[in-house]
């Protein structure tokens, strides 16, 4: 197809979620362009693999300029790459903190100021960002300083930029999710994992691609924030 094909940006796509998403954009006809630090290339002309560390300026400044040159429009970003390092916070270093800083926060900026500048020039966009529901809820036992206060600032940061830009046709939404079963987690874990939920189990992958799709197709939402967390963010249990 021309010009008109809508084309999704996904960091963090090598694998688990970001590797599901961008599999279910292409699904629906978006050409798609991955990147993580070992994304590996594509046989499909449809899908663009940049490699590189989303926490670095440069890299997302290549990203959206290859995804221009070779596409020539960005529709939606989903701000998938995150890390999550659970320690006690007196036990966090100076290089944990520079990591979730790089890639929780600098490579949501970058990469977000680079799509939405695009998305201004076509009048129309989505940025979806994946952030915590320990942002919201925190769990005893689960430390989890660094992600709050990196994925809380994002929480914060999608409804600012949905009011900023609503105006020009440009949604930004997040999903907040609870332990998601990825290959980060080992299935002897699961058990465990899933009863830090109230409805008792680990969410699926497939949960939170369909929580970004139907973000996607949500003309009337912005500035939300999605849990797709088993009850994570209701209360306390």
């Amino acid at each position: 197809m021309g010009a008109e094909q809508k084309v999704a940006v996904i960091t963090g796509a090598s694998q688990g979620i970001g590797a599901a998403l961008a599999q279910a954009y292409r699904d629906r006809n978006y050409r798609v362009v991955a990147n993580s630090r070992s994304i590996k290339p594509s046989g499909d002309p449809d899908i663009l693999a940049i490699p590189g560390d989303i926490a670095d300026a440069e890299v997302a400044e290549r990203l959206i300029g290859e995804t221009i040159a070779q596409f020539g429009r960005v529709d939606t970003l989903v701000n998938n790459a995150g890390v999550f390092l659970a320690k006690p916070f007196t036990d966090y270093t100076a290089d944990d903190f520079a990591m979730a800083l790089g890639v929780n926060l600098a490579g949501f900026f970058h990469i977000s100021q680079r799509a939405v500048a695009e998305m201004l020039k076509q009048g129309s966009g989505h940025v979806v960002t994946i952030t915590t529901s320990l942002v919201d809820q925190p769990i005893a036992g689960v430390p989890s300083v660094l992600a709050s206060l990196t994925k809380g600032g994002l929480n914060s940061a999608t409804k600012s930029l949905a009011i900023e830009y609503a105006p020009k046709g440009i949604r930004v939404n997040a999903v907040s999710p609870g332990i998601i079963k990825t290959p980060m987690h080992a299935p002897d874990t699961h058990d465990v994992l899933g009863k830090l939920h109230p409805v008792g189990r680990m969410g699926e992958i497939r949960d939170i691609v369909e929580a970004v799709l139907y973000l996607e197709t949500a003309s009337f939402v912005t500035g939300e924030i999605l849990h797709v967390d088993g009850g994570q963010n209701a209360g306390h249990w």
